[in-house]
């Protein structure tokens, strides 16, 4: 992996309310295997059925409070990054599944937005703002850090390198 900052993401929306949970994200009865394509084929599946057959590399979740709420499980996030997500703009996340967002490589951006199931938006991670259409939002900036462990794909990659 690169260790190029990853800045500014722009997509397509899919949109979703508070309190989204790990087993609607991808549902206990696939965590048998270690096989991320099967992960992506199921992702949203226990909210949105036809989620993995629409969802196209570079779209962004957009979400309401407490996004990943429930258990720990790093499949969550896992789910939705090899589904293709590039961003995830909640409101608020569960802070383990935060964490386990960005240990994996998964950008993420605390913000409350106005947008449609639809929308192209586009996310500034460097200073907190996503904006969609002519209408500019402050979210969470993160820390410089938190960007560099993104911009490695992830916390293994990030101390691999750090290390050497």
């Amino acid at each position: 992996m690169s260790n190029k900052k990853i800045d500014r993401i722009s997509g397509r929306v899919w949109k979703f309310g508070d309190n989204v949970d790990t087993d609607v994200i991808i549902p206990g009865k696939y965590l048998r295997t270690t096989d991320m394509s099967v992960f992506a084929s199921h992702v949203m599946e226990g909210i949105e059925p036809q989620f993995s057959q629409k969802v196209i590399s570079g779209d962004i979740i957009a979400a309401g409070k407490n996004f990943g709420c429930g258990s720990s499980r790093e499949q969550a996030p896992l789910a939705l990054k090899y589904a293709g997500i590039a961003c995830i703009v909640a409101e608020s996340f569960a802070r383990i599944f935060f964490r386990n967002a960005i240990n994996i490589g998964l950008p993420i951006i605390e913000a409350r937005i106005d947008c449609e199931e639809g929308d192209i938006i586009e996310i500034d991670l460097e200073n907190g703002f996503v904006r969609n259409k002519d209408k500019s939002f402050k979210g969470t900036e993160l820390p410089d850090f938190l960007r560099d462990i993104l911009a490695y794909g992830g916390l293994v990659e990030y101390r691999k390198r750090k290390v050497q």
